[in-house]
Protein backbone atom coordinates (compact mmCIF):
# COMPACT_ATOMS: atom_id res chain seq x y z
CA UNK A 1 0.00 0.00 0.00
CA UNK A 2 1.18 3.85 -0.86
CA UNK A 3 0.31 6.22 1.51
CA UNK A 4 -0.37 9.91 0.85
CA UNK A 5 -1.09 12.63 2.67
CA UNK A 6 -4.63 12.42 4.81
CA UNK A 7 -3.98 8.79 5.07
CA UNK A 8 -4.55 6.77 8.73
CA UNK A 9 -3.24 3.76 9.54
CA UNK A 10 -1.95 1.32 13.01
CA UNK A 11 1.79 0.84 12.96
CA UNK A 12 4.00 -1.15 15.42
CA UNK A 13 7.79 -1.28 15.59
CA UNK A 14 9.49 -4.48 14.00
CA UNK A 15 12.26 -3.99 16.41
CA UNK A 16 11.71 -6.15 19.74
CA UNK A 17 13.83 -3.90 21.83
CA UNK A 18 12.27 -0.33 20.85
CA UNK A 19 8.79 -1.70 21.22
CA UNK A 20 9.47 -2.61 24.32
CA UNK A 21 10.79 0.56 25.98
CA UNK A 22 8.85 3.16 23.47
CA UNK A 23 5.02 3.50 24.26
CA UNK A 24 2.47 2.34 21.70
CA UNK A 25 4.60 0.06 19.51
CA UNK A 26 7.75 2.66 19.49
CA UNK A 27 6.74 3.72 15.97
CA UNK A 28 8.38 7.64 17.15
CA UNK A 29 11.58 5.96 17.88
CA UNK A 30 11.92 3.31 14.62
CA UNK A 31 11.30 6.36 12.38
CA UNK A 32 14.22 8.20 13.88
CA UNK A 33 16.57 5.24 13.70
CA UNK A 34 15.73 4.66 9.96
CA UNK A 35 15.72 8.73 9.09
CA UNK A 36 19.58 8.80 11.09
CA UNK A 37 20.77 5.18 9.22
CA UNK A 38 19.41 6.07 5.90
CA UNK A 39 21.59 9.57 6.59
CA UNK A 40 18.34 11.56 5.54
CA UNK A 41 18.64 13.44 8.59
CA UNK A 42 22.12 14.56 10.67
CA UNK A 43 20.68 14.06 14.02
CA UNK A 44 17.59 13.96 15.75
CA UNK A 45 16.29 16.39 18.56
CA UNK A 46 14.18 14.73 21.26
CA UNK A 47 13.77 14.71 25.04
CA UNK A 48 15.29 11.85 27.02
CA UNK A 49 14.87 11.48 31.08
CA UNK A 50 17.42 13.00 33.19
CA UNK A 51 17.69 12.89 36.56
CA UNK A 52 14.29 10.86 36.87
CA UNK A 53 10.62 10.82 34.89
CA UNK A 54 10.30 14.00 35.85
CA UNK A 55 13.20 15.75 34.33
CA UNK A 56 12.80 16.27 30.66
CA UNK A 57 16.23 16.93 28.77
CA UNK A 58 16.88 18.05 25.07
CA UNK A 59 19.32 16.08 23.35
CA UNK A 60 20.65 15.98 20.11
CA UNK A 61 21.17 12.03 18.76
CA UNK A 62 23.78 11.47 16.07
CA UNK A 63 23.94 7.64 16.26
CA UNK A 64 20.85 5.30 15.95
CA UNK A 65 22.05 3.55 18.62
CA UNK A 66 21.45 6.00 21.47
CA UNK A 67 17.64 6.20 20.36
CA UNK A 68 16.75 4.01 22.85
CA UNK A 69 17.45 6.74 25.80
CA UNK A 70 14.50 8.85 24.03
CA UNK A 71 12.01 6.05 23.52
CA UNK A 72 9.14 6.67 25.42
CA UNK A 73 6.93 9.75 26.77
CA UNK A 74 7.63 12.14 29.27
CA UNK A 75 4.82 14.21 30.16
CA UNK A 76 6.26 16.44 32.27
CA UNK A 77 8.43 17.72 29.49
CA UNK A 78 7.39 20.73 29.20
CA UNK A 79 10.12 23.08 27.20
CA UNK A 80 9.76 24.44 23.69
CA UNK A 81 11.89 22.65 21.42
CA UNK A 82 11.42 25.45 18.69
CA UNK A 83 13.79 27.64 21.28
CA UNK A 84 16.47 24.96 20.96
CA UNK A 85 16.30 24.85 17.74
CA UNK A 86 16.81 28.58 17.03
CA UNK A 87 19.44 29.41 19.43
CA UNK A 88 21.34 26.45 19.98
CA UNK A 89 21.18 24.60 16.22
CA UNK A 90 21.06 27.62 13.87
CA UNK A 91 17.37 27.27 12.49
CA UNK A 92 18.49 23.84 11.06
CA UNK A 93 21.17 26.01 8.48
CA UNK A 94 24.09 23.50 9.18
CA UNK A 95 22.26 20.00 9.73
CA UNK A 96 19.36 18.48 8.66
CA UNK A 97 17.31 17.73 11.53
CA UNK A 98 14.03 15.34 12.49
CA UNK A 99 12.70 16.58 15.26
CA UNK A 100 10.14 14.45 17.76
CA UNK A 101 7.38 17.21 18.54
CA UNK A 102 4.18 18.18 20.59
CA UNK A 103 1.96 20.38 18.80
CA UNK A 104 3.15 23.86 20.58
CA UNK A 105 6.67 22.58 19.83
CA UNK A 106 5.49 22.50 15.85
CA UNK A 107 3.33 26.00 16.11
CA UNK A 108 6.47 27.56 17.40
CA UNK A 109 8.38 25.58 14.69
CA UNK A 110 6.44 26.68 11.86
CA UNK A 111 5.68 30.24 13.04
CA UNK A 112 9.27 30.79 13.24
CA UNK A 113 9.43 29.09 9.62
CA UNK A 114 7.22 31.72 8.02
CA UNK A 115 9.79 34.48 9.74
CA UNK A 116 12.72 32.74 8.44
CA UNK A 117 14.17 32.12 11.48
CA UNK A 118 14.07 28.13 10.30
CA UNK A 119 15.20 26.73 7.07
CA UNK A 120 11.90 24.01 6.81
CA UNK A 121 13.95 22.10 3.87
CA UNK A 122 16.14 20.94 6.47
CA UNK A 123 13.83 19.26 9.30
CA UNK A 124 11.01 16.79 9.49
CA UNK A 125 8.53 16.93 12.34
CA UNK A 126 7.29 13.46 14.05
CA UNK A 127 4.42 15.02 15.55
CA UNK A 128 2.82 12.95 18.88
CA UNK A 129 -0.56 13.80 19.93
CA UNK A 130 -1.24 16.09 23.52
CA UNK A 131 -3.57 15.50 25.81
CA UNK A 132 -1.67 18.24 28.25
CA UNK A 133 1.86 18.42 30.22
CA UNK A 134 2.04 18.65 33.92
CA UNK A 135 4.14 20.55 35.79
CA UNK A 136 7.15 18.46 37.34
CA UNK A 137 7.33 19.71 40.92
CA UNK A 138 3.13 19.86 41.09
CA UNK A 139 2.91 16.64 39.85
CA UNK A 140 4.90 15.03 42.10
CA UNK A 141 3.06 16.48 45.11
CA UNK A 142 0.09 15.37 43.89
CA UNK A 143 1.06 11.64 43.14
CA UNK A 144 2.28 11.53 47.04
CA UNK A 145 -0.39 14.00 48.40
CA UNK A 146 -3.24 12.85 46.29
CA UNK A 147 -2.57 9.70 44.74
CA UNK A 148 -0.53 8.14 47.67
CA UNK A 149 1.63 6.71 45.39
CA UNK A 150 5.69 7.02 45.53
CA UNK A 151 6.64 9.30 42.67
CA UNK A 152 10.23 7.14 42.14
CA UNK A 153 7.59 4.08 41.00
CA UNK A 154 5.31 5.67 38.39
CA UNK A 155 6.50 4.44 34.94
CA UNK A 156 3.14 5.79 33.01
CA UNK A 157 0.82 8.20 33.29
CA UNK A 158 -2.60 9.22 30.54
CA UNK A 159 -5.92 10.43 30.48
CA UNK A 160 -7.98 7.58 30.41
CA UNK A 161 -11.76 8.59 29.86
CA UNK A 162 -11.53 11.23 31.85
CA UNK A 163 -9.76 10.48 34.68
CA UNK A 164 -5.92 11.00 35.05
CA UNK A 165 -4.50 7.83 35.47
CA UNK A 166 -1.13 6.48 37.46
CA UNK A 167 0.77 3.14 36.81
CA UNK A 168 3.33 1.90 39.22
CA UNK A 169 6.23 0.03 38.46
CA UNK A 170 4.40 -3.02 40.29
CA UNK A 171 1.75 -2.66 38.20
CA UNK A 172 -0.78 -0.87 40.38
CA UNK A 173 -3.33 1.76 38.77
CA UNK A 174 -4.97 4.67 39.95
CA UNK A 175 -7.45 7.44 38.28
CA UNK A 176 -8.96 10.48 39.69
CA UNK A 177 -10.97 13.07 37.42
CA UNK A 178 -8.63 14.96 35.83
CA UNK A 179 -11.47 17.80 36.08
CA UNK A 180 -11.65 17.44 39.80
CA UNK A 181 -7.56 17.47 40.07
CA UNK A 182 -7.73 20.85 38.19
CA UNK A 183 -11.30 22.62 39.68
CA UNK A 184 -9.34 21.70 43.12
CA UNK A 185 -6.03 22.86 42.12
CA UNK A 186 -4.39 19.59 43.70
CA UNK A 187 -2.82 19.00 40.29
CA UNK A 188 -3.14 17.64 36.42
CA UNK A 189 -2.32 19.76 33.63
CA UNK A 190 -0.46 23.08 33.11
CA UNK A 191 -2.70 26.29 33.00
CA UNK A 192 -1.87 26.81 29.09
CA UNK A 193 -2.28 22.78 28.12
CA UNK A 194 -6.12 23.18 29.67
CA UNK A 195 -7.23 26.12 27.19
CA UNK A 196 -5.03 24.37 24.15
CA UNK A 197 -7.22 23.75 20.82
CA UNK A 198 -4.82 21.88 19.10
CA UNK A 199 -4.18 17.98 20.24
CA UNK A 200 -3.27 16.37 17.30
CA UNK A 201 -0.26 18.04 15.72
CA UNK A 202 -1.52 18.03 12.11
CA UNK A 203 1.11 21.01 11.35
CA UNK A 204 3.74 18.10 11.70
CA UNK A 205 4.57 15.88 8.61
CA UNK A 206 3.07 13.22 10.51
CA UNK A 207 1.04 12.90 13.73
CA UNK A 208 1.10 9.83 15.86
CA UNK A 209 -0.45 8.98 19.04
CA UNK A 210 -2.52 6.25 20.83
CA UNK A 211 -6.33 7.69 20.41
CA UNK A 212 -8.13 5.19 18.24
CA UNK A 213 -6.02 2.33 18.53
CA UNK A 214 -8.58 -0.76 19.57
CA UNK A 215 -8.70 -4.60 19.55
CA UNK A 216 -5.73 -6.76 20.25
CA UNK A 217 -2.94 -3.97 19.24
CA UNK A 218 -4.77 -1.53 21.87
CA UNK A 219 -1.24 -0.53 24.02
CA UNK A 220 0.65 -1.88 21.41
CA UNK A 221 0.63 -0.03 18.37
CA UNK A 222 0.22 3.70 17.45
CA UNK A 223 -2.15 5.30 14.98
CA UNK A 224 -0.37 7.77 12.24
CA UNK A 225 -2.02 10.36 10.24
CA UNK A 226 0.13 11.45 7.51
CA UNK A 227 0.38 14.96 6.89
CA UNK A 228 2.59 16.02 4.46
CA UNK A 229 4.08 15.19 1.15
CA UNK A 230 7.14 14.72 3.42
CA UNK A 231 5.44 12.84 5.36
CA UNK A 232 4.31 10.32 3.27
CA UNK A 233 7.47 10.05 1.40
CA UNK A 234 9.28 9.27 5.26
CA UNK A 235 6.53 6.31 6.10
CA UNK A 236 6.50 4.83 3.15
CA UNK A 237 10.49 4.60 3.03
CA UNK A 238 9.51 3.31 6.40
CA UNK A 239 7.29 0.50 5.68
CA UNK A 240 9.09 -0.55 2.52
CA UNK A 241 12.16 -0.91 4.82
CA UNK A 242 10.60 -3.04 7.24
CA UNK A 243 11.44 -1.21 10.27
CA UNK A 244 7.79 -0.45 10.86
CA UNK A 245 4.25 -3.10 10.70
CA UNK A 246 1.63 -1.31 9.36
CA UNK A 247 -2.63 -2.24 8.59
CA UNK A 248 -5.51 0.01 8.14
CA UNK A 249 -7.22 1.11 11.00
CA UNK A 250 -11.26 0.71 11.66
CA UNK A 251 -13.60 2.76 11.18
CA UNK A 252 -14.72 2.40 14.65
CA UNK A 253 -10.98 3.25 15.48
CA UNK A 254 -11.47 6.33 13.54
CA UNK A 255 -14.20 7.77 15.22
CA UNK A 256 -13.63 6.90 18.67
CA UNK A 257 -10.14 8.73 18.33
CA UNK A 258 -12.18 11.68 16.81
CA UNK A 259 -14.08 11.87 19.66
CA UNK A 260 -11.60 12.00 21.89
CA UNK A 261 -10.33 14.67 20.44
CA UNK A 262 -13.64 16.62 20.07
CA UNK A 263 -14.27 15.88 23.99
CA UNK A 264 -10.99 17.60 24.87
CA UNK A 265 -11.26 20.77 22.58
CA UNK A 266 -14.93 20.91 24.35
CA UNK A 267 -13.29 21.37 27.29
CA UNK A 268 -10.52 23.30 26.28
CA UNK A 269 -13.07 25.90 24.78
CA UNK A 270 -14.95 25.69 28.57
CA UNK A 271 -11.63 26.93 30.07
CA UNK A 272 -11.21 29.40 27.62
CA UNK A 273 -14.20 31.05 28.43
CA UNK A 274 -13.51 31.09 32.14
CA UNK A 275 -9.68 32.48 31.42
CA UNK A 276 -10.75 34.96 28.72
CA UNK A 277 -14.00 36.35 30.68
CA UNK A 278 -14.51 40.06 31.58
CA UNK A 279 -12.39 40.63 28.31
CA UNK A 280 -14.55 41.53 26.04
CA UNK A 281 -12.54 45.24 25.02
CA UNK A 282 -9.81 46.05 22.95
CA UNK A 283 -6.12 44.47 23.32
CA UNK A 284 -5.38 47.46 25.32
CA UNK A 285 -7.85 46.90 27.73
CA UNK A 286 -6.50 43.54 28.56
CA UNK A 287 -3.29 45.28 29.93
CA UNK A 288 -5.71 47.35 32.04
CA UNK A 289 -7.28 44.45 33.39
CA UNK A 290 -3.83 42.49 34.42
CA UNK A 291 -2.07 45.72 35.29
CA UNK A 292 -2.01 45.00 39.21
CA UNK A 293 -0.96 41.40 38.14
CA UNK A 294 2.09 43.08 35.56
CA UNK A 295 3.00 45.53 38.57
CA UNK A 296 4.60 42.76 40.01
CA UNK A 297 7.55 42.50 36.96
CA UNK A 298 11.01 42.65 37.91
CA UNK A 299 12.15 42.96 34.66
CA UNK A 300 14.08 39.82 34.89
CA UNK A 301 13.71 39.29 31.43
CA UNK A 302 12.75 35.99 31.90
CA UNK A 303 9.27 35.87 29.75
CA UNK A 304 11.80 36.86 26.80
CA UNK A 305 14.11 34.59 27.18
CA UNK A 306 11.99 31.03 27.71
CA UNK A 307 9.59 32.61 24.25
CA UNK A 308 10.15 30.66 21.76
CA UNK A 309 8.62 33.38 19.48
CA UNK A 310 10.55 36.32 20.62
CA UNK A 311 13.52 35.74 17.96
CA UNK A 312 15.19 39.37 17.16
CA UNK A 313 18.90 39.23 17.59
CA UNK A 314 19.49 42.62 18.74
CA UNK A 315 16.81 43.31 21.40
CA UNK A 316 14.86 46.68 21.52
CA UNK A 317 14.85 46.47 25.63
CA UNK A 318 18.57 46.82 25.89
CA UNK A 319 19.42 49.23 23.42
CA UNK A 320 20.30 52.58 24.32
CA UNK A 321 17.57 54.75 24.55
CA UNK A 322 16.45 58.05 26.67
CA UNK A 323 14.82 56.21 28.98
CA UNK A 324 16.59 52.97 29.40
CA UNK A 325 20.43 51.95 28.89
CA UNK A 326 21.95 48.69 29.39
CA UNK A 327 22.48 47.23 32.71
CA UNK A 328 21.04 50.42 33.96
CA UNK A 329 17.41 52.01 34.23
CA UNK A 330 14.71 49.60 32.44
CA UNK A 331 11.26 50.17 31.43
CA UNK A 332 8.33 50.71 33.30
CA UNK A 333 6.02 47.31 33.37
CA UNK A 334 3.54 48.87 31.39
CA UNK A 335 6.43 49.99 28.56
CA UNK A 336 8.15 46.61 28.60
CA UNK A 337 4.85 44.66 28.07
CA UNK A 338 3.97 46.72 25.78
CA UNK A 339 6.86 46.60 23.29
CA UNK A 340 6.54 42.51 23.62
CA UNK A 341 3.47 42.87 23.02
CA UNK A 342 3.96 44.31 19.60
CA UNK A 343 6.70 41.80 18.80
CA UNK A 344 4.19 38.80 20.12
CA UNK A 345 0.52 39.56 19.00
CA UNK A 346 0.28 38.05 16.45
CA UNK A 347 2.48 35.42 17.39
CA UNK A 348 1.94 33.67 20.47
CA UNK A 349 1.02 30.41 19.76
CA UNK A 350 -0.04 29.57 23.82
CA UNK A 351 3.22 26.65 24.65
CA UNK A 352 3.29 28.35 28.17
CA UNK A 353 7.11 29.09 28.85
CA UNK A 354 7.24 32.36 29.81
CA UNK A 355 4.85 31.38 32.81
CA UNK A 356 6.88 28.78 33.58
CA UNK A 357 9.95 30.68 34.27
CA UNK A 358 8.31 33.93 35.65
CA UNK A 359 9.68 34.68 39.41
CA UNK A 360 6.43 37.14 40.30
CA UNK A 361 3.83 34.48 38.90
CA UNK A 362 2.50 36.86 36.37
CA UNK A 363 -0.05 34.99 34.38
CA UNK A 364 1.92 35.75 31.18
CA UNK A 365 0.89 32.78 29.03
CA UNK A 366 -2.83 33.72 29.85
CA UNK A 367 -2.10 37.23 29.42
CA UNK A 368 -0.58 36.46 25.99
CA UNK A 369 -2.81 33.95 24.84
CA UNK A 370 -5.78 36.37 25.55
CA UNK A 371 -4.46 39.26 23.34
CA UNK A 372 -3.64 36.79 20.56
CA UNK A 373 -7.49 35.58 20.95
CA UNK A 374 -8.22 39.02 19.92
CA UNK A 375 -6.07 39.00 16.80
CA UNK A 376 -7.56 36.12 15.44
CA UNK A 377 -11.11 37.29 16.14
CA UNK A 378 -9.88 40.68 13.82
CA UNK A 379 -7.47 39.11 11.19
CA UNK A 380 -8.50 35.84 11.17
CA UNK A 381 -4.55 35.13 11.77
CA UNK A 382 -3.99 31.54 13.45
CA UNK A 383 -0.33 31.37 14.35
CA UNK A 384 1.69 28.07 14.23
CA UNK A 385 -0.50 26.78 11.72
CA UNK A 386 -1.18 27.12 7.88
CA UNK A 387 -2.71 30.02 7.24
CA UNK A 388 -2.39 29.88 3.34
CA UNK A 389 -2.14 34.03 2.15
CA UNK A 390 -3.46 35.37 5.26
CA UNK A 391 -0.27 38.02 6.08
CA UNK A 392 1.05 38.23 9.27
CA UNK A 393 -1.04 40.93 10.59
CA UNK A 394 1.50 43.45 12.30
CA UNK A 395 4.65 42.66 9.49
CA UNK A 396 2.70 41.93 6.33
CA UNK A 397 -0.41 43.07 6.44
CA UNK A 398 -1.72 44.99 3.50
CA UNK A 399 -3.58 48.09 4.22
CA UNK A 400 -6.31 48.83 1.83
CA UNK A 401 -4.39 47.28 -0.56
CA UNK A 402 -2.00 50.65 -0.91
CA UNK A 403 0.95 49.12 0.50
CA UNK A 404 2.49 45.85 2.50
CA UNK A 405 4.92 46.31 5.60
CA UNK A 406 7.36 43.63 4.88
CA UNK A 407 8.62 41.43 7.77
CA UNK A 408 12.25 42.92 8.64
CA UNK A 409 13.46 39.50 9.50
CA UNK A 410 13.26 38.24 5.87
Amino acid sequence: MSFKVNDMAYAYSANNAIKEKGEYGGVVTTIMKYLLEESIVDGVLAVEEGWDLYDAVPTIITDSKDLIKSAGSLHCGTLNLAKILVKYLNGARDMKLAISCKPCDAMAIRELIRKRKIIEDNIILIGVNCGGTMPPIDTIKMIKNVYKMDPNRIVKEEIVKGNLVMTSDEGIEKGIKIDYLEEENLGGRRENCRRCNLKIPLNADLALGNWGVIGDIKGKATFIEICSKKGADIFNKVVDAGFVISQEPSKKGIEIRSKIVNTMLKQSSKQKEKDFKGTTGDILDVLKIYKEELSKCMKCYGCREACPLCYCEDCCLETEGPEWVPGGYTPAAPFFHLTRMVHMADACINCGQCSEVCPSEIPVSKIWATVNEKIRETFQYYSGINNGDIPLPFSEYEDSGSRTIKDKSK
